[in-house]
């Protein structure tokens, strides 16, 4: 749900798929996240889960 309303508000974004490459979950769990997805806007704090609230303040 988080990548469908990224994209579908032109949001531009990485797609990291720890299913596909797993070298990142060691990464993120390093982070303090135990929960999926995580969004990490450049000039914001992360966003854990599907969070329409926090994702809309990105789309400005």
């Amino acid at each position: 749900m988080t990548e469908r309303y990224l994209a579908q508000h032109n949001v531009p974004f990485e797609e990291r798929n720890i299913n596909e490459q797993p070298q990142y979950v060691d990464q993120l769990k390093a982070q303090g996240f135990r929960s999926l997805p995580v969004v990490m806007p450049a000039n914001a704090d992360p966003i854990v889960g599907f969070r329409p609230d926090s994702l809309k303040a990105l789309v400005g």
